[in-house]
């Protein structure tokens, strides 16, 4: 009987609110959904989290809620660790993951936060800057910017919580993919590939066109990552070399 195909679960980066990974939503296909962080989208999802386990328990009840088995979960920079803490907390659950995406994030053990960026929306804007400055929309209106720079700061404050606690979540049994853009000054080709560290399956790491952002919008990576999803599922069931040899032959 053949594998029904997972869902695609997309975690969005700090102070997004998903926009930008909606071309990447459609290239994956109708399985791929982005997970909702709570405060971010209305009111209709409560008040911004006091944690960084608070957004991880709600990510986790939003995937429980759609009762999609063994989904794939794919995070981009600040996303990439709440991936990575919730396919640990659903796999506590007994809830299959098929596999961990993690896109323009250094392995964990690695992972530092600036305390500049934590203090103030000109400093979280000044650390941007420089990692990329497209991150904050130069077209925005100013009331728009403010939000953006707020949802940020308060994301990177949450950051450091999980830099103080990512021992507590335990290791995968998921594969792990990690991913960079060539020229992304947050990562590095040895720091993705040290996120082997956080699985008992196989991890594989590539390095693609593109900075820290733009690396989603590169063909090659899209392509890359339409592969590992439609893999997943045989990744799932036990055999892993058909996804494994499908990815790396990208």
């Amino acid at each position: 009987m053949p594998h029904e195909r997972p869902g695609v679960v997309v975690f969005p980066g700090a102070g997004s609110f998903g926009g930008e990974l909606l071309p990447l939503l459609r290239d994956v296909g109708p399985a791929a959904w982005l997970a909702r962080y709570p405060g971010r989208f209305g009111k209709d999802v409560g008040k911004p989290a006091g944690s960084f386990e608070e957004i991880v328990q709600s990510c986790v009840a939003q995937v429980t809620r759609r009762q999609v088995a063994g989904s794939v979960l794919v995070g981009h920079s600040f996303g990439a660790y709440v991936a990575r803490a919730t396919a640990a907390r659903l796999e506590e659950m007994g809830a299959g993951v098929s596999a961990l995406v993690v896109v323009g994030a250094t392995a964990p053990e690695l992972l530092t936060v600036p305390e500049s960026a934590t203090r103030s929306p000109s400093g979280t804007a000044a650390f941007f800057n420089e990692i990329d400055p497209g991150l904050i929309p130069g077209e925005a209106s100013d009331e728009w910017r403010d939000i953006v720079l707020e949802t940020a700061m308060q994301d990177l404050r949450l950051l450091k919580d999980f830099t103080a606690r990512a021992s507590g979540y335990a290791e995968v049994r998921c594969p792990v993919f990690a991913a960079r853009g060539e020229a992304d000054p947050l990562t590095s080709t040895s720091g993705i590939g040290r996120w082997a560290g956080t699985t008992s399956a196989a991890c594989v790491h590539r390095v693609f066109p593109g900075g820290h952002s733009d690396v989603l919008r590169s063909p090659e990576f899209t392509s890359w990552l339409v592969d590992v999803c439609a893999a997943a599922p045989q990744a799932s069931s036990g055999p892993l070399g058909s996804a494994m040899s499908t990815a790396e032959g990208l």
